[in-house]
């Protein structure tokens, strides 16, 4: 794990504020008990004590048998202190969204969806890349960033120097394809190994040939995203094992749909991006299996909504918005999209069709949002489970 990454912050300062204390509290409890009563780990006795904030804590203890089914434990203590704000029925103002190209189209939708509702409310969603996202974020010039990584440790620093904090939340799944032309018939999967091979800054690599012998003795014609890109981030992190560590002799762009044109027009082409957008081009490029080597006994997995859903996908990865806590506090038009995004989360991730994380974690979220215990929703996400890359 890269050192660069933060790590997820499980404590939150600010105290509990729960409207209906009895409905609340046997609500949230009810949704964690059935959301983690399906999980399966295998192996010795695992325990997750998770600190939300004002006191409450969250203690998920699970053990499984050999062949058994998964037993969860639970365990929830909480303090009571204030009664939560109310979102005023009727909204208004404006909100600055940045960031990810890749999580743009799920902030895009639910943006939408969110105005149509409320149409004094103002929202604009760019697409400046994670890290051209952050640069702006880390300075209090936006509300929300999306990220398709985790804040790095210099862009939190920076934030910290300004006075900004935030609240981090995983709104989905998403995979990076590696993808070819269809015109090439002689790949039929990579392991790590050999895309850090093409993909490391002193690379040798230049022909199909230099990746193995069998293959064709044609020079490869390689695209991806620029160095701004979340993607960018986590497959230099995730396969060539160094933040930012990357060949430079390849064509790079934010706009995944310029990868998707570029692979497709040259025959000895190879690129990246993310998974989301691949079903609609699938009929112009082919993705290619992955096999993570490293690990004994893998497999060439190749990338679906059903692999990458269950992280059997070895470059699957968590996709988030980073929400400015200041405004959250301040600005109730705010705190009411970012409520109305999560709960609507698993919905919005089908429509544009991108990998949803489990329906019981948007509704458990939702509900922490609501009473301000938004410091462990990276540990609910379960997506600390998987090998789903640097956190």
């Amino acid at each position: 794990m890269d050192s660069n990454y933060i790590l997820p912050s499980f404590n939150n300062p600010h105290e509990m504020k729960i409207a209906n204390i009895l409905v609340g509290v046997a609500l949230v409890v009810g949704l964690l008990g059935g959301y983690f009563a399906g999980v399966s780990m295998g192996g010795a006795a695992t325990t997750q004590t998770v600190t939300v904030g004002g006191g409450a804590t969250i203690t998920i203890t699970q053990t499984q048998t050999v062949g058994g089914e998964a037993t969860v434990t639970i365990t929830r203590t909480q303090t009571i202190t204030q009664a939560q704000q109310t979102i005023p029925g009727e909204l208004s103002g404006t909100i600055t969204i940045d960031g990810s190209s890749t999580v743009y189209p799920l902030t895009e939708a639910a943006a939408e969806d969110f105005m149509k509702k409320y149409p004094k409310v103002s929202i604009t969603v760019g697409i400046s890349g994670t890290g051209g996202g952050f640069k702006r974020f880390v300075v209090g010039e936006t509300d929300i960033n999306d990220a398709s990584r985790p804040i790095l440790k210099a862009e939190a620093e920076t934030a910290t120097k300004n006075g900004i904090t935030w609240i981090e939340v995983p709104v989905a799944i998403d995979g990076l394809v590696v993808v070819v032309n269809r015109a090439n018939t002689w790949v039929d999967c990579f392991t790590i190994t050999e895309l850090k091979e093409l993909w490391k800054p002193d690379s040798n690599v230049r022909t199909w040939k230099d990746l193995r012998n069998e293959w064709p003795d044609e020079p490869i014609t390689l695209y991806g995203p620029g160095p701004d890109s979340g993607t960018f981030d986590y497959f230099t992190e995730r396969v060539v094992g160094k933040l930012k560590a990357s060949r430079t002799d390849y064509i790079a762009s934010e706009d995944d749909n310029v990868l998707v044109a570029g692979v497709e027009g040259e025959r000895n082409a190879l690129g990246y991006f993310g998974y989301a957008y691949y079903p609609e081009a699938r009929d112009r490029i082919r993705a290619v299996p992955v096999k993570d080597d490293l690990k004994p006994g893998s497999q060439c997995i190749e990338p679906s909504d059903a692999t990458v859903a269950t992280y059997q996908y070895p470059l699957s990865r968590p996709l988030f918005i980073y929400v400015n806590e200041q405004q959250w506090r301040q600005k109730p038009e705010l705190r009411a999209f970012v409520i109305h995004y999560v709960r609507n989360g698993a919905d919005i991730a089908h429509r544009v069709a991108y990998t949803p994380l489990p329906t019981k974690y948007y509704e458990a979220a939702a509900i922490l949002l609501e009473a301000d215990l938004y410091g462990g929703l990276y540990q609910l996400s379960q997506i600390h489970w998987h090998d789903a890359g640097p956190h």
